[in-house]
């Protein structure tokens, strides 16, 4: 008779950080990249970068007067999203990514939340760029990955708060977990939990942009790019949802 342990009997070992390879890719992609540009670069090529990765609105209206011209915009309303301001804005920004996309991954898995976290950068880009047209000071640089983040968050907010849906295990009948309902946009709104965590999330946004007139003195924190991207993520888990539904269909 063995002495030797059985294998199924150890208890299984659980990763330090559980969250999906997606979202840890992502996040070790800024931090790489900012801190190869830190070490790397000098404050000349520190702009260069800036120039040609970040998104500036401006090249919509003067884009004789940037490098590249107008070219640029193909791709930084996406690759801006990858770099950022400092340590501390990289930091805030990816530990907002692993909690709101986590859920979102685990949920739509890596392309879901590709999809969600560029088209979020863009329409935050899209949304910062029309908020500009409008103001006194129509120059800013945006970069960050705040936009994509908030519309994680959007989309965490479909179904982070719904009730667990329940069937029976095919084989031994138990009854199992089958993952959350995705709510409609009114149920999300009917939902005390989401309802109050997008109020105060869109007051806490709307209150920096008003920043200049309660305290006379602005924020540099791209709100609009918060709100534009948080918008078009909580649109998108409708149709995340008619894509799987099809491919199951098939």
């Amino acid at each position: 008779m063995s002495d030797s342990p059985d294998p199924s009997s150890e208890p299984r070992r659980e990763p330090i950080f559980n969250v999906p390879g997606i979202v840890a890719v992502l996040v070790g992609l800024m931090w790489a990249i900012h801190v190869a540009a830190d070490l790397v670069l000098d404050e000349y090529g520190l702009g260069n970068l800036r120039i040609w990765f970040a998104f500036i609105p401006d090249r919509f209206f003067n884009a004789a007067q940037w490098p590249g011209g107008a070219l640029p915009l193909l791709w930084t309303g996406f690759t801006h999203a990858f770099l950022h301001v400092d340590y501390m804005h990289l930091a805030i920004n990816t530990a907002w990514l692993a909690i709101f996309g986590t859920p979102v991954g685990r949920r739509y898995g890596a392309a879901g939340v590709l999809i969600v976290f560029l088209l979020g950068a863009l329409a935050g880009a899209l949304v910062q760029t029309l908020a500009l047209t409008f103001s006194v000071n129509q120059f800013a640089v945006l970069l960050g990955a705040s936009g994509g983040v908030s519309a994680l968050t959007g989309a965490a907010m479909r179904f982070i708060f719904e009730p667990v849906i329940w069937g029976r295990n095919a084989e031994t009948d138990e009854p199992m977990p089958l993952g959350r309902r995705t709510a409609t946009l009114s149920g999300v709104f009917r939902n005390p939990r989401s309802r109050v965590f997008i109020i105060f999330w869109m007051g806490l946004n709307l209150l920096i942009g008003f920043a200049p007139m309660i305290l006379g003195a602005s924020i540099a924190i791209a709100w609009e790019a918060h709100i534009g991207g948080f918008l078009t993520g909580l649109l998108l888990p409708s149709a995340l949802d008619a894509v799987a539904r099809r491919r199951q269909g098939r």
